[in-house]
């Protein structure tokens, strides 16, 4: 018997886009499926619409609100699948994304899991460009992490798909977690299996800009949980492989983040700041152009993204132009220096 796949939606909010996902969930040449919704506590029509839905096929749970984790657990308990798919209530699965990743792993019982090829749209998914990146390969689990958080780079949700019994092994979603609680997941996902198999031609379109996207949240407690959810995955990392890369890997990571967070929530960036100079110091620069690493030396990383976001307020696109761009960046930094503004 064909193993049967949970493709797990947990929605809030989704009224716009919920149908759609709906519709590319259904539309998947793998036939052996159950669709989990999960609406949590949804102050639109996003429960309606997902019971218009409702079949042998596609299941419809209701919560009051919990917040994604909470959600994406309840509809893990309530899967019975040979394997688990996750959704985003407004992103798009390709229609052989499904089958092409169980052909390749071949059944349930295989110890890897699987990622596929993902792409933006804001639209309409024929704005996505699907272009090769460095994590499109296979890696074994630390590989995969030190690459990834190395980079800066990123795996959409939707791309994987995994064997339950890898799922299983790892455990439920972090419950105290929002933003970015896939970091701390996926790390225990991918150090619970034996490594990653890529799969050429499985796509995913990931919708972006969307107002109800949490990695679109500044908010303190959002903040709090991004910094929990990264200490976590690196201790996750830390306890399968402690060795001078991947300390300097979840140094480097927890850097990035403080980056971010500037000059937003100091008390979450000096606990970042104390296990950075634990695991023996980050050597990572600001991320930026050739103007920004200017201000970075002469004024230091902190003053130079401050004057960052004012060149955003007055107008980027407009002072980037040649040798008003030059002059007006070489202008603050001369004001940050001396104090000076004339």
């Amino acid at each position: 018997m064909k193993p049967l796949v949970s493709i797990l939606i947990p929605a809030y909010n989704a009224e716009e886009y919920l149908a759609e996902t709906l519709d590319s969930a259904l539309a998947q040449t793998w036939d052996n499926l159950e669709i989990i919704v999960v609406d949590d506590g949804s102050q639109d029509n996003t429960l309606a619409i997902a019971k218009q839905y409702e079949s042998k096929i596609v299941k419809i749970i209701h919560q009051s609100n919990q917040g994604q984790s909470a959600s994406e657990n309840r509809a893990l308990e309530a899967a019975q699948g040979d394997f688990i798919q996750y959704l985003d209530a407004d992103d798009l699965l390709a229609p052989d994304k499904i089958e092409r990743q169980i052909q390749l792993l071949g059944d349930s019982n295989s110890p890897y899991v699987t990622a596929g090829e993902w792409a933006r749209f804001y639209h309409t998914p024929a704005e996505a460009r699907f272009i090769p990146q460095v994590l499109w390969a296979d890696f074994s689990p630390i590989d995969w992490l030190v690459t990834a958080w190395e980079g800066s780079y990123m795996m959409h949700g939707a791309a994987w798909l995994i064997p339950r019994t890898i799922s299983d092994r790892a455990g439920g979603w972090n419950a105290n977690l929002s933003l970015i609680n896939d970091f701390e997941y996926f790390s225990r996902i991918l150090l619970a299996s034996e490594g990653v198999k890529f799969c050429w031609g499985a796509k995913t379109y990931y919708r972006s800009g969307s107002s109800e996207n949490l990695s679109g949240s500044t908010s303190y407690a959002a903040w709090k949980s991004a910094v929990l959810s990264m200490k976590l995955g690196t201790q996750h990392l830390l306890s399968v492989e402690n060795s001078p890369r991947t300390r300097q890997t979840c140094a480097n990571a927890l850097q990035s983040l403080i980056y971010t967070i500037y000059p937003d929530a100091p008390d979450l960036r000096q606990n970042l700041d104390q296990q950075i100079q634990q695991l023996g110091g980050s050597n990572l620069p600001m991320p930026g152009g050739p103007a920004l690493q200017i201000l970075c030396c002469l004024v230091g990383w902190q003053r130079a993204k401050s004057l960052q976001k004012q060149i955003y307020h007055y107008g980027y696109q407009k002072l980037a132009l040649g040798w008003r761009f030059s002059q007006w960046t070489q202008k603050l930094a001369y004001q940050a220096r001396t104090g000076n503004e004339e």
